[in-house]
């Protein structure tokens, strides 16, 4: 009798192992890494252009304020109108002398 309950517990484990064999594969079979490495690209590309944007506001910002700056507008307006400090415009301002 002692032999039949060590048999069944040993299949028991057997097939334990088989199911968790049987997850590990199929987790590594449904893993691509070429989509993974698109996903990633995609992300980064997002980042990027969200980056090359907000340089591109930053440029046009301080664009305007030197055309209004060289139009008479005072800096506290100037900094009113683009809803900057009066710091950053006076900076702005500063590095196209």
């Amino acid at each position: 009798m002692e032999q039949c309950r060590i048999l069944g517990e040993y299949a028991q484990y057997v097939e334990k192992v088989r199911e968790n064999a049987e997850i590990i594969a199929m987790s590594i079979f449904e893993y691509d890494k070429e989509e993974e490495e698109q996903k990633l690209q995609a992300t980064y590309e997002k980042i990027g252009e969200k980056r090359g944007e907000k340089q591109g506001e930053l440029k046009k910002a301080k664009s305007i304020a030197i055309s209004l700056a060289q139009e008479g507008e005072p800096v506290e307006r100037i900094a009113r109108i683009l809803g900057e400090t009066e710091k950053t415009i006076k900076e702005w301002l500063a590095e196209t002398h």
